[in-house]
């Protein structure tokens, strides 16, 4: 397993009416669009995908039939068919099965078989029993979906049914078809940009979800890198505003704010706390004060963000390192198998140098504990972190030499530009091509500290092999997971309920347009 789970149920939580008030005020409508079917399809005897021929269409279907129904990209929304019936009277309920695909590679999983550790309840398929027939028949759970196939259980021997205009109703907080066009010349990169900006919509909900197929919950991780693809691409501001003002409202006694939220339903704060997750809500809320010049709201949430870092710092030890309880890990990336303790160091620096910027955007004087405490930090891992006869960083106890690390430092300016240059330079020709990660999260970073470093084709190539990769895959959005040299990877044990639309791998839109690829 990849992740624990978190289980703190002494934690208290405080609402602060307010600020929910104002999360209230920025909620975003949601916009609808009607699609109906592009293709029915079905398995050929090696389990791919074709056309079904058109005259056997509306060829009546009884006991294991079935019709896998495409419409054409992907969508987040609601289905609706007509079931009619062909034969004797309904003498027996009819039964269908129903699964959901954002990917053909999904239809061929049997939920029977899976054994991951999150809960088989995500799995997108659903039985229903309908006892009058003909139907017009609307589904009441939301699907984030491609494809579905609908197999019949049964009918009865005396009569049969045909299926007749599948519709989708599709629910965004963005118009589709006010999509921002792709800026790159670059024919791969522009192929990338469509996708990238598509993913980005179908996660824009009533919050910036992180999957709308699993977990369909406000991230802080997410928001962060959502938010950064919003302003490049839709300016869907006010949605940013909502989900700040949720995660504010709902911090614990202490201050410290939630890794994520649920927001069907009550709203309420996971008892879930990550280091990294926490602090970036100061990037978020610096990133947003400077492209909204929203500055009514970042004096508002000032003190959140404050709060997260002054949290942080009491895990500052004498001489500038960063030693973090179990109880609040450093997320950086999936996987427990490398030491994550210089890149913690290196997102705390990162963001120490974000709140001192928001500080000064938003016209406030700086107590001089925060430059004093990054000056400390950085000198630490100057000193103690940085091995200069291989020219890396390495972490932990065992001297470990890691790439989660060599990025988060770059990208915390732990060095000089020059020095910074260097060390890229260096990981790219230690830890290249990337093998063992497997999110579109960490690759945002790794490009990011690349491109940021002055090493431009490279980190143009490595979002042409990654986020290129998925399209090659056939991909209508971006996945949360995918390793390139394990097509089948689940970070839950079954690819089953991987996400295959996932907010934090949207953001080549944004390293395209802000790098000028």
């Amino acid at each position: 397993m990849a992740f624990k789970f978190q289980l703190n149920p002494d934690i208290k939580f405080e609402y602060n009416p307010e600020f929910l008030a104002r999360a209230a005020e920025n909620e975003s409508k949601l916009i609808t669009h009607q699609h109906v079917i592009k293709n029915w399809l079905t398995l050929n005897p090696q389990q791919q995908l074709t056309s079904l021929p058109k005259e056997l269409i509306k060829v009546p279907l009884q006991r294991d039939d079935y019709r896998i129904l495409d419409f054409g990209t992907h969508y987040v929304g609601h289905l609706s068919l007509d079931i009619n019936i062909h034969g004797a009277k309904m003498d027996a309920p009819l039964t269908l099965k129903f699964q959901f695909a954002e990917i053909p590679a999904e239809l061929g999983l049997a939920s029977s078989n899976y054994n991951g550790w999150l809960s088989r309840s995500w799995i997108a398929e659903e039985t229903l029993h309908i006892d009058h027939l003909p139907i017009h028949l609307q589904l009441p759970r939301r699907y984030s979906f491609r494809y579905v196939k609908i197999t019949v259980i049964d009918t009865s021997p005396k009569w049969k049914i045909t299926f007749a205009n599948p519709t989708i109703t599709a629910t965004s907080a963005v118009d589709e078809s006010q999509f921002p066009n792709p800026t790159s010349q670059d024919p791969e990169l522009r192929a990338i940009e469509r996708v990238s900006t598509k993913t980005l919509a179908e996660c824009m909900q009533t919050v910036f979800e992180d999957g709308p197929k699993r977990d369909q919950r406000l991230w802080l991780g997410d928001l962060y890198l959502q938010a950064l693809a919003n302003y490049a691409t839709f300016k869907q501001n006010k949605l940013v505003t909502h989900c700040l003002y949720l995660f504010a409202g709902m911090p614990t006694t202490s201050g410290l704010v939630s890794a994520n939220i649920f927001t069907h339903g009550q709203l309420a704060p996971d008892d879930t706390f990550l280091f990294d997750y926490s602090l970036f809500f100061i990037s978020c809320l610096k990133d947003y004060v400077l492209q909204t010049h929203d500055v009514s709201t970042g004096l508002n949430l000032y003190p959140v963000a404050k709060k997260q870092l002054d949290l942080a710092l009491k895990h500052l030890n004498g001489i500038g390192k960063l030693q973090l309880p179990s109880t609040w890990p450093a997320f950086i990336d999936w996987g427990n198998n490398a030491d994550k303790t210089t890149a913690g160091q290196g997102v705390l620096i990162k963001v120490l140098r974000d709140f001192l910027k928001l500080t000064t955007n938003l016209g406030l004087s700086i107590n001089r504990r925060y430059p004093a405490a990054l000056e400390q930090a950085v000198t630490y891992a100057q000193s103690n972190l940085f091995d200069i006869k291989k020219g890396l960083f390495f972490s932990g106890p065992n001297h470990e030499f890691n790439l989660y690390s060599q990025v988060w430092m770059a990208l915390s300016k732990t060095l000089p530009s020059n020095e910074t240059t260097k060390l890229m330079t260096t990981t790219y020709q230690d830890f290249f091509p990337v093998t063992g990660i497997a999110t579109p999260y960490m690759y945002h970073f790794i490009v990011t500290a690349l491109l940021e470093s002055g090493l431009k084709a490279e980190g143009r190539q490595l979002i042409k092999t990654y986020w290129g990769g998925m399209l090659t895959q056939h991909a209508d959005t971006f996945w949360e997971a995918y390793k390139p040299e394990d097509l089948t990877y689940s970070p839950y044990g079954s690819p089953l309920v991987n996400s295959y639309c996932h907010a934090w791998s949207c953001t080549p839109v944004y390293l395209i347009k802000k790098y000028h690829l």
